[in-house]
């Protein structure tokens, strides 16, 4: 650690008279500091007389620079400086300065040191995606059930759009639309066993209330849609599950509309909807289930599902 001593000479007055101040002048340029103990002496003077001190931190390892300021009898500053023989190993540096007050005093410049910034490594692949929740427990938060279809109509302020009343278990049926006018009929729709996507946020769709999605199977040019159908035997209301008949008792509570739409979880699921060769739903390789056995469509192999 470095010692920063700082002090003033008072220039000639009438309380100092000029030629005790050229003496004491000439007497501090005679000092020569030859060895640590001059050095150190010089400090103790100028500590004596010093008006602050500063505690620097060393740049390096080299050795420390001792300068001062001496100021002749005119009040004209000029600097000085020696190295000081201090050992390597328990070295400081020590700065003084004199100077006049009505003077510009040279003094050695404090000590820098270049701050080096630390890169961070950059992340290893596929370590950004850790944080990343598995599609299938965000598929556990939706709230897919078995319905029925217990009236469907055309909408009357759309000629794509049919409105149904669908029985999900809840007091009341629920209002859905759908745009299934170009694929379905509408006697085939009427009086249909379906699967409901019941959690997303309600949407105004021409001045109706939608209050869920019935889930459908197209192919790639979306020019087929079928509806997905649960087996035979399957209650309205019932919810619906991805894997294993064991893995219905460990479904986790579904998520509110607003937490479906505000992390875009469905967006997040549906990529990963499909039906297999044997036109049966899946997630991945997960089939959908109900508690009377896997959910399917009518004929559509390697369709999409939304």
């Amino acid at each position: 650690m470095g010692l920063w001593i700082t002090w003033a000479l008072p220039p000639p007055s009438d309380k100092i008279p000029a030629p005790r101040f050229a003496a004491e002048t000439n007497r501090r340029r005679q000092l020569k500091p030859e060895s640590a103990t001059t050095m150190m002496a010089a400090a103790r003077m100028a500590f004596a007389s010093s008006c602050r001190v500063h505690l620097l931190l060393p740049s390096s390892p080299s050795t420390p620079i001792f300068a001062r300021t001496r100021v002749g009898c005119r009040g004209i500053a000029k600097s000085i400086s020696f190295l000081a023989p201090l050992s390597a190993a328990r070295s400081a540096a020590l700065f003084c300065s004199c100077s006049s007050p009505s003077s510009d005093a040279v003094v050695a410049p404090a000590p820098t040191q270049a701050v080096v910034e630390e890169k961070k490594p950059a992340p290893a692949a596929g370590e950004e995606e850790k944080g990343e929740v598995p599609v299938g427990e965000l598929a556990g938060l939706l709230d897919i059930r078995v319905g029925r279809v217990v009236k469907a109509w055309l909408h009357p302020e759309a000629d794509t759009l049919y409105v149904e009343e669908v029985d999900v278990g809840e007091e009341q049926p629920r209002t859905i639309c759908s745009g299934l006018v170009k694929y379905l009929p509408l006697d085939q729709l009427q009086d249909s066993n379906v699967i409901v996507l019941a959690n997303l946020k309600p949407r105004n769709m021409r001045g109706i209330k939608s209050n869920g999605m019935l889930m459908c199977a197209s192919d790639a040019s979306h020019e087929n849609v079928e509806l997905l159908t649960p087996p035979e035997g399957s209650v309205p209301g019932e919810r619906v599950w991805f894997g294993s008949e064991d893995e219905k008792s460990i479904q986790s509570e579904p998520a509110t509309g607003n937490q479906v739409q505000k992390k875009k979880i469905w967006e997040s699921v549906q990529p990963h909807l499909k039906t297999t060769d044997n036109c049966v739903a899946v997630l991945g390789e997960q089939p959908m289930r109900t508690s009377a056995g896997m959910v399917f469509c009518k004929s559509l192999q390697g369709a999409s599902v939304s």
